[in-house]
Parts: C-alpha cells; structure tokens; sequence
C-alpha cells in the first residue's frame, strides 16, 4: 500500500481528475473587480445532479483585490487583523463526473479590519505544483511528497498563517497579502502526514495534531513544542485505516474517535474518487491517550460520524467532550453527487467519559441541523461556556441529496450562540438563500467575560450576489450587526477559518 499518492488515496485516480481540469480557465488576476457572477441557486437539473457545484457552492473563478470596502454599521476599532476562511475551489474543472467537493483546489479569502476600517480584500489559490500548472506559473522548486492546495483550514502558529489539509499533504505557508510562501514542515521536523483540525494549548504554548495515512497501520498523535519543533510523534495502532477528520484535547488527553470510515483499497485502484467507506465492521470507539506518556484506553461506542469537536475538558473521574455529529451511516464520498452525502443532518452532542466505570455517556445537547461548533480559543481543551454554530439551508440540502431527491424546505440559515453552563441558546437569523459560515469568536480587546467580544462570519448577500462579512457582538447575539463589510464578489460555501490578530 505504500505506493499510494495522496491523488490515488484522497482522490482515488484523482490524477486523472487533476489532468482533466488542466486550462479552460481564466488566468486569475490580482485586481480590484465586480462582483464574481456564479451560476443560480435554482433547483434546475444541473444543481440537483451536482448540488456542490452550483448555487452558493459554485466555484468562482478569478482571484480578486478590491480596497477599502463598503460597510454597513460601523466596525470596532479594536478588530485590528485578518479574518480568513478556507474551501474548496476547484481550478479549470472541465469533467464534473471527476470530482469530489472535498477535493477542489485550496483558495483562502480574507478581509484586512484596521483603524474601524476594512481595508481589503484578496481571495487567492493556495499554490500547490498542480496549481501552479494549472495557472501556468513557475514553481519555486520540488513540489513535496503529496502536495495538495490544501483546502481545509487556516491557522495563525508563531507568526505564520499555515493553510491546512488532513490525510498527507503539509501545510502551506502563506503570506499576509495570501500569496503561498512554501510548504511548512515545523523547522524540518515533520515526518509523514498531517491534519488540518489541529488543536493549540495557549497555557502551554503545544499545537497538538492526530494524523492518519491509508498505508499506515497506526495513527499518529504530534505533538509540537513552544519552539515550533515536533516533540513528539507516538504511533497508536487502530485497524483498517479509518478516516479521522477530527479529535479533542484535554488538560490530561488526547481523545481520538475511531469511526467506521474506513480506506478502501479496491476502490482506490479501481479509481474511486475518494476511496473511502462506511464499515459497520469497523467497531466504533472512542480513545484517551495520556499527554503526559502512555498508552491510549478505548471505550467502545455506539456507531455515529464525529464531524467536528467544539471542546473538551478533564471533569473529576470523567472527560467531557463537545462535537457536532451526523448519524450513522455517513458516506464521505457521497453516493454519486459530487460531494458527502449524509442519512440526516448534523446535531450537537456530548460524550461524557467515565474513567472508573470504563463506559461513555452519549447526549444530545441541541437536536437542530448545525455545524463548524467554535469556541473562544484560548480556552482549547479546558471548561468553556460558550460556544457558536452555523446552520446552513444549502448545505444541509446538499448532504442529503440523494436520489435525485431533495429533502424539504425546512433547513434555514442561522448562527447559535449556546450556554453550555446555564443551557439556553440565542440564534441570530439570516434570510433562507443567505448561506451562512462557519463562526469564529474574536475576544474584545480588555475582555473580561469569555463572551466579550465579537462573532465573525462570511454570509452570502443573496440581493448582491455577492458575500459581507458580517461582524455580530457576541453579548447581543440576537441583535443587528455591528458592521457588514460588503465584498466584490462570492465566497462560495467551504470549511474553516480563523481570526489572525496583528501582533
């Protein structure tokens, strides 16, 4: 199995798909422009057949530079950084049958808030070898080992912005104008695969990752020190190369969730997309590894797909773990359609870990479609009270599109700002075409509560065709916008972001 590449395992033959998207695209230029014109939202053929190429998840095609920025309210002065976004977007696509949502081109879009002011915005491919092929510009040496424009998130680490991917491929370095700068390997320290939900204890100044690789019999939990250097790699055995898109930290704990997903090497050599399964003979379980050394014990768990984890904290003789959850099955290279595809919408759950009696507590904290589960960071891996979802109408349809069969219209589009000490929950409402984001908490400056602060998100303007980053107080939740920054153009519907404070 060793001689799988990341394009014959994230993509099964997806260097046949890489080769078929190669020119028919415009050179993107870095300009100021109108706003990105996308195909319709309709429910024609065309977005039932391919729902993750269309409406509010359509590529766009140009790279933009637009300055100072329309807004409507006014923005806090103290928001003074760059909030940035990662997704899929694929480059040239000329044969839809070969692809994958999970596997368009990484492109960051980011918007500059200074001095009250929103001073611009860029959207920029990261530029992986392919990338840079496809846009016909010279690389700057040898492409690493499984490059990919990694299209998953986007993280600040000591003074760099890292473009993250899971299942291989480094990170890439980018600059603060989102040019791609090199791949980043942690002072040359990295072996092997990475992730792209990396977790980072402030108190201790670690970033923490679980990484899997289909042609390895172990996943590998990384730990990388205050000096940026990888400390630590230890190798946890689990069976039949399961997917681990995410895991949570803790005080004392690596907790890893072993799901039924699991890589199929058949289908990869036949050239599946994405060579990955539901196994319902994979048992699903749930593992805490000890931070200070050890092995992991495992605690077995009733199938679900553990999407995205929002917290997790050490209580007494348990451990708490927050996430976002779809039902069980979940197939993650969708049945035919282009993208995931899932049997119900995602909910927001919790396990409650019993160390002394050796089982694990499962709940539903919130039983509304909600996703991307985000927290004020500096509390990563200790006890929070609030957290913030997004609920997205489009893409809830999406997931679960199959069939030729759309699910009603009862998705909507909302964030969640939850109480998880007091319990309650406040939701700040968009209208149903608006395709909300993920959310992400920037703490006031001088914060003195742990939701002083602001809520950040791209929202689609559906009467612009365009997208605003909409900037919410986190503690008037259900209020107005403090600001919308009206950008030129679209940013389709992706993963993850994060706020970059200047230092």
């Amino acid at each position: 199995m060793a001689s799988h590449t990341r394009r014959k395992i994230l993509g099964g033959a997806a260097a046949v798909a890489a080769g078929s998207v190669v020119g028919g695209a415009p050179v993107p230029g870095a300009r100021a422009a109108a706003a990105q014109a996308g195909p319709s939202a309709g429910k024609g053929v065309a977005s039932e057949e391919r729902p993750f190429l269309t409406g509010a998840f359509a590529p766009v095609t140009e790279e933009l530079t637009a300055f100072d920025l329309e807004v409507t309210g006014r923005i806090p002065r103290d928001l003074d950084g760059r909030y940035l976004r990662n997704g899929p977007n694929a480059l040239g696509l000329e044969d839809v049958r070969a692809h994958h949502w999970m596997l368009g081109d990484g492109m960051v879009h980011g918007v500059r808030l200074r001095g009250g002011r929103a001073e611009w915005y860029r959207n920029r491919w990261v530029r992986s070898s392919q990338v840079r092929a496809k846009l016909g510009e010279s690389g700057p040496g040898q492409a690493p080992p499984d490059d990919f424009a990694c299209n998953t998130h986007v993280i600040p680490y000591k003074g760099r912005i890292l473009a993250m991917q899971e299942g291989g491929p480094l990170p890439y370095e980018l600059d603060g104008d989102l040019g791609t700068v090199r791949p980043y390997d942690f002072r040359s320290t990295l072996e092997g695969a990475f992730t792209a939900h990396t977790k980072y204890d402030a108190a201790a100044d670690e970033l923490h990752a679980i990484a899997y690789y289909p042609a390895w019999d172990h996943v590998r939990h990384i730990m990388i020190d205050g000096t940026g250097r990888v400390a630590r790699a230890t190798r946890i055995p689990v069976a039949d190369a399961p997917m681990m898109h995410d895991f949570a930290l803790t005080e004392k704990y690596v907790v890893i969730a072993d799901v039924p997903i699991t890589f199929d090497g058949a289908a990869a050599e036949a050239g599946a997309t994405v060579p990955y399964v539901w196994n319902d003979d994979h048992p699903m379980r749930v593992g805490l590894l000890p931070r200070a050394g050890g092995t992991a014990r495992w605690f077995d768990i009733d199938p679900v797909y553990y999407s995205h984890t929002l917290n997790a904290y050490d209580q007494g003789d348990t451990v708490v773990v927050d996430y976002t959850a779809f039902p069980a099955p979940f197939h993650a290279a969708g049945r035919g359609r282009g993208g995931p595809s899932a049997t119900g919408a995602p909910t927001l759950d919790r396990w409650v870990i019993d160390l002394r009696a050796g089982r694990v507590h499962s709940s539903r904290l919130d039983d509304r479609p909600q996703e991307f589960p985000r927290i004020d960071e500096a509390l990563v891996s200790r006890r929070h009270r609030y957290a913030y979802t997004a609920s997205t109408a489009e893409m809830w349809r999406a997931y679960e599109a199959v069939d030729a069969t759309w699910p009603d219209e009862k998705f909507t589009n909302y964030l969640v700002k939850h109480d998880m000490l007091r319990g309650g929950s406040q939701l700040h409402r968009f209208p149903g075409d608006a395709a909300v984001s993920e959310p992400v908490f920037v703490p006031r400056h001088g914060a003195r509560d742990e939701d002083d602060g602001y809520v950040l998100s791209y929202v689609n303007d559906p009467e612009r065709g365009a997208t605003d980053l909409c900037i919410l107080s986190a503690q008037d939740f259900g209020g107005h916008p403090l600001a919308r920054v009206h950008l030129p153009g679209r940013v389709p519907l992706g993963f993850h972001g994060s706020w970059i404070a200047d230092a």
